[in-house]
């Protein structure tokens, strides 16, 4: 009987050191994100389109719980770019490169917070700036400026638990992001550029 009780007891501490993410935890993660812009834009005078080259990048994100099923998503990381305007009057002209850093917070809500698979939807609003801009030598563009932008976002995933501390996330979000763009001081650029972006990583509570 003892040892009954014993292995019991066991089975249930075991259990509940597994306790996942609660009120009041930080969570970190730690990824790979694949950002695939789905790009389109209305290019004056000139018309044609433009085309944003894919981006593999690490990522931190931090989150907050403020219940066991509501949580706050900071995501940190900066993705780098070319670009090129295409079919337009002028050819195809080769806009160089920019980076972006895109911000994102996202409000969660989590499904099965006492579960080892757990998933969560969330939503929010992203602020995406413009920066280290550098155009080909040579090339028909011969000056660009990006407006930094505001948009929303929206996001699904999940973490699986590796032990009562650390686990593995998937999460895809879409992240609204548009830009006037000026070109050669004469040249407009509406551009949406719309990313989804799938991650997969590690994280650990605290």
């Amino acid at each position: 009987m003892n040892k009954l009780f014993l292995t019991t007891a066991l089975v249930a501490l075991a259990a509940a050191s597994a306790a996942d993410a609660a009120e009041g935890d930080w969570v970190f993660r730690l990824r790979a994100l694949s950002v695939a812009p789905s790009e389109s834009a209305t290019i004056t005078p000139i018309g044609g389109d433009v085309d944003i080259s894919n981006s593999v990048v690490p990522e931190l994100d931090i989150s907050y719980f403020f219940t066991d099923h509501f949580a706050a998503e900071l995501i940190l990381g900066v993705t780098p770019h070319d670009v090129m305007a295409v079919n337009t009057a002028a050819g195809n002209v080769d806009l160089g490169s920019v980076t972006l850093l895109p911000p994102t917070l996202t409000f969660q809500y989590h499904f099965q917070p006492e579960a080892s698979f757990r998933p969560y939807v969330g939503a929010g609003v992203n602020y995406t700036v413009f920066f280290n801009d550098a155009l080909p030598t040579g090339g028909t563009a011969t000056s660009i400026s990006y407006d930094n932008s505001f948009g929303l976002a929206a996001q699904i995933g999940a973490d699986i638990d590796l032990n009562e501390t650390w686990f593995l996330n998937v999460d895809l979000k879409w992240v609204d992001i548009n830009t006037d763009v000026t070109i050669n001081n004469t040249i407009m650029a509406d551009v949406d550029i719309d990313p989804w972006i799938f991650g997969i990583g590690i994280g650990r509570r605290f």
